[in-house]
């Protein structure tokens, strides 16, 4: 009997041997053949899972997102089974520093694709702000709940201190990769940032 093929898991295959050639290569080095030498198979293949270019292109994007939002997932259970919202944003900020080389990798790649949306208008009308700004969201809510909930001054404003925590974790994730300072340097950063919100009830 042939053995099944799963079809999600072959694009997702094909997506991550994207993510290796465009961190070791550049996102401009990325092309059909290349991620099907990576891969492990033929070009033929991959066109037949991903029509274009841009097609693999986005998936990848997808794939990225899915990727980083897995390990910060695995941050947030090792936090503890219940976590708390100082444990959770601090989880969350964190997964933006690149202390291995798999989040390195994973980090230079979603950097490549940011510069590359300033020009190229296909991947910039797929919404690729869409799930950052969800995510901002998410945490201004849990920001809030934990002002109702006494852990955090009610003075603060909760949407300012989201989006300066973001900035500043996404400037110091960037300041990592490039050499000027360690993760455990940027994390410093960061818990005082934590310790100044959450110590001011």
């Amino acid at each position: 009997m042939p053995k099944r093929v799963d079809h999600e898991e072959r694009r997702q295959h094909i997506a991550d041997a994207l993510v290796r050639v465009a961190a070791r290569d550049g996102l401009h080095a990325a092309g059909m053949r290349e991620v099907a030498a990576e891969a492990g198979m033929s070009v033929r293949l991959v066109q037949y899972y991903f029509e274009t270019k841009d097609r693999l292109f986005f998936y990848a994007y997808q794939r990225l997102g899915d990727l980083l939002g897995a390990r910060v997932q695995a941050r947030v259970r090792a936090a503890g089974s219940h976590p708390g919202t100082r444990e959770v944003l601090e989880a969350m900020l964190l997964e933006g520093l690149p202390d291995d080389g798999p989040s390195r990798d994973l980090h230079k790649v979603y950097t490549a694709y940011a510069t590359l949306a300033l020009t190229d208008r296909s991947l910039a009308e797929h919404g690729f702000v869409d799930g950052p700004t969800a995510l901002e969201h998410h945490l201004v809510g849990r920001l809030r709940a934990a002002q109702d909930a006494g852990e955090v001054a009610p003075e603060l404003d909760a949407a300012a201190e989201i989006a300066g925590l973001l900035a500043m974790s996404a400037g110091l994730g960037t300041s990592v990769l490039v050499g000027q300072r360690s993760a455990d340097a940027a994390a410093a950063v960061l818990r005082h940032h934590l310790d100044r919100i959450f110590g001011t009830v």
